[in-house]
């Protein structure tokens, strides 16, 4: 009922007038990475099936990237699906599956991604995916991937620790095949082994997690050491850009110390 007032006095669209005036002219993330939390719980308040949850988070992307844009972030990373999340019932990870298949196709044709030269790049173990799902994602990643001006990676079929074990094979493997000296492995070499080795800067500045959960679970367990954290209580499909601007503002007015 008062969100309902304030929004038709024009309450909430005064104040993020505000808010953006606040911050629009301070130093700004160039790489934002969300966790993308609550669609589920979401959808059970509103006594609505699970993907109705994970269909209205889909679409609250797509206002993100608009959002994003305006305040000229360069790099955006989203955890969208983990590899636990394979183990809720089969009917939500069929639809979950089929929503990202139907975002994917909206990507290869998107006028903003090609516009504004977004590299889209999908991060975890894609072969656990459905074939189709992953050709739609081989095909979005040969069709932004000359672009170079902003970044866009979502963490699906993602764990934090997989990576990790994942880089430390194919260095591994570098070893026992003679490409790579042991005694050249060191944090630098580590990072290009890495999903996010494309980027020219993997570390988010700013990592927010919504519907008021307070751990990373797992989300860029290397990234993420110097990374300033926003929880938020809000889930994630009523996300509004007053959170994303408070969230900026807030890493805004931290002072940031990268050592203990």
């Amino acid at each position: 009922m008062i969100k309902t007032f304030l929004s038709i006095i024009g309450a909430y669209k005064l104040y993020e007038k505000w808010l953006l005036h606040q911050v629009k002219n301070d130093g700004k993330p160039e790489h934002i990475a969300i966790i993308l939390d609550g669609n589920r719980r979401w959808a059970s308040e509103k006594a609505l099936q699970p993907w109705f949850g994970h269909k209205k988070g889909a679409e609250k992307v797509e206002q993100l990237l608009d959002w994003c844009s305006k305040l000229n972030v360069k790099s955006i990373t989203l955890y969208a699906f983990s590899t636990e999340n394979f183990n809720r019932p089969k009917a939500e990870v069929e639809e979950i599956m089929r929503i990202a298949e139907e975002e994917f196709r909206k990507i290869l044709t998107e006028e903003r991604i090609h516009k504004n030269k977004v590299r889209v790049k999908v991060i975890g173990r894609l072969n656990l995916l459905p074939e189709s799902l992953q050709q739609l994602v081989r095909d979005v990643e040969e069709a932004t991937q000359d672009y170079d001006q902003h970044f866009l990676n979502i963490a699906f079929a993602y764990g934090g620790r997989a990576e990790i074990v994942d880089a430390v094979r194919k260095i591994a493997e570098s070893v026992q095949t003679g490409k790579l000296n042991i005694q050249s492995i060191d944090e630098d070499l580590f990072e290009k082994y890495l999903y996010t080795s494309h980027m020219p800067k993997q570390d988010p500045d700013l990592i927010i997690r919504t519907s008021g959960e307070e751990r990373l679970s797992g989300f860029l367990l290397w990234q993420s050491a110097y990374s300033e954290l926003c929880f938020l209580d809000v889930y994630w499909p009523d996300f509004r850009v007053i959170d994303l601007l408070r969230a900026v503002r807030t890493f805004q007015n931290r002072k940031r110390r990268f050592g203990a």
